[in-house]
């Protein structure tokens, strides 16, 4: 008796056998929280026929990317600063307009 008493007390039994049963009892049940998951997919993840084909007739492809920007001037363009989140976007706005009006002149 005394012999499992001072067993029981060591270490390996005080945190060795709970931390084993966690990570069993763990890998058991994220397999089957995984398991309810990929079954939701299969039941929700049924697309309607109609928007099947309106996503098959609207492809877009690299060649007509491509052919959107071939014609595009990259070489000129302006870096414009975006307001700040604690600037009013519509005081910003203004203060561009005056200031490309005043670059005009």
């Amino acid at each position: 008796m005394e012999r499992l008493r001072k067993l029981w007390r060591g270490r390996t039994v005080t945190f060795g056998v709970p931390l084993l049963l966690y990570l069993v009892g763990g890998s058991f049940g994220l397999r089957e929280f995984a398991q309810i998951r990929y079954d939701v997919h299969k039941l929700h993840g049924k697309v309607d026929p109609a928007l099947k084909e309106k996503l098959k007739q609207n492809t877009v492809t690299l060649e007509s990317e491509y052919e959107k920007l071939k014609g595009a001037d990259l070489d000129n363009w302006e870096n414009i600063r975006g307001p700040r989140l604690w600037e009013d976007s519509r005081t910003v706005q203004q203060q561009r307009r005056e200031a490309a009006r005043l670059k005009k002149e």
